[in-house]
């Protein structure tokens, strides 16, 4: 990584967020095709992870049943490795950005047998092609529910396999690679009550002898939520399993998650004050919580790509990453680095 660092720029010394964490957890970015070209050098610089921010997903890499596009997962490997960065493999299992055709069976609903075959195909498959080549793996996304019931029910995984397919999944990935690192990833994975649902849930695949090595805690907050708390507590519950955890899509909304209507007309200096004392306070305990934490990743590089641009409410601009849509950084990433002071 130091070669890479020389070659892009940041003089020798020079304070980066691989510099100040890199020996406590790796830091990483969500790339995307686009990005890998327009912020590779603030990428090398910066960062000393990658994580696809779509393209490994099942439905880009695996459009149809007979056909699979690897050409730009194949490109960010290369980039990875020519540059010294480790990847982040994302996602081989999801109910969304999956193809229609994975649950069919022609006109019909696919068998739970026919989806077990296919499930086993595509995880090795993708893992298997880059085997050795990825530290980590998030093999299951987002499978627990957000209201009172345990399991995602309506995710066409659940209703045609049940829950098995969550432990299939995670053998056949350690099956396809067995370096690999695997994750359960998912949102609100801070909050108490879904914090306790993937506690059970990763707390029975490892009573059964799971190959599951980690907890990927997807960090899309917001200036108020949550609750440092309960980012700390979630953290810790996870670790007290053995498990590793990893901060995997990390961005600071300037709007809470509800304000459908709120509108800034830019990047005002009192949000971004705002979102740098919360960038600030959460790497701080990053910091330390180092023991626990194997990485932390932002989903993005720069505010000029960011998903939130679409969500909640599409063509509404978000500024929620570290850099500013020029690539300067912004107030939050001179917060972020402050943080490394409360390593150890």
């Amino acid at each position: 990584m130091g070669t890479a660092l020389s070659a892009c720029g940041g003089g020798k010394g020079e304070p980066t967020l691989k510099r100040a964490y890199g020996e406590t957890f790796y830091v990483g970015a969500a790339v995307s095709p686009e990005t890998l070209v327009s912020d590779g050098e603030l990428i090398l610089r910066e960062f000393g992870g990658l994580t696809p921010e779509n393209i490994m997903k099942p439905g880009p890499i695996h459009p149809v049943e007979s056909r699979y596009d690897f050409r730009e997962a194949d490109r960010l490997l290369d980039f990875a490795e020519e540059n010294g960065l480790l990847v982040h493999g994302h996602t081989l299992v999801w109910h969304n950005q999956t193809g229609a055709w994975m649950f069919r069976d022609g006109a019909e609903r696919a068998s739970s047998a026919l989806l077990d075959r296919r499930l086993e195909e595509h995880i090795s498959s993708v893992a298997g092609r880059y085997r050795g080549r990825i530290a980590y793996w998030d093999v299951v996304n987002e499978a627990l529910s957000d209201g009172p019931g345990f399991y995602r029910e309506d995710s066409p995984w659940y209703e045609i396999m049940g829950p098995e397919y969550i432990e299939k999944a995670f053998r056949y990935a350690h099956t396809a690679d067995p370096e690999a690192r695997l994750y359960y990833n998912d949102y609100n994975a801070v909050d108490p009550v879904k914090r306790e649902k993937i506690y059970t849930l990763a707390s029975e695949l490892l009573e059964k002898g799971v190959p599951l090595h980690g907890i990927g805690i997807q960090g899309h907050w917001s200036l108020e939520w949550p609750p440092l708390a309960d980012v700390e507590a979630a953290i810790d519950r996870y670790a007290s399993l053995g498990l590793e955890v990893q901060i995997t899509e990390l961005d600071i909304s300037v709007y809470e998650f509800r304000e459908r209507e709120a509108l800034y007309d830019g990047p005002s200096r009192e949000l971004m004050e705002r979102q740098a004392r919360r960038y600030g306070d959460l790497y701080a305990l990053f910091a330390r919580k180092g023991d626990a934490l194997a990485g932390v990743t932002t989903w993005g590089v720069a505010d000029d790509h960011t998903w939130l641009d679409n969500f909640p409410v599409k063509n509404r601009k978000n500024w929620p990453l570290l850099f500013d849509g020029e690539g300067e950084p912004k107030p939050a990433y001179y917060a972020a680095l402050e943080g490394a002071k409360e390593i150890p």
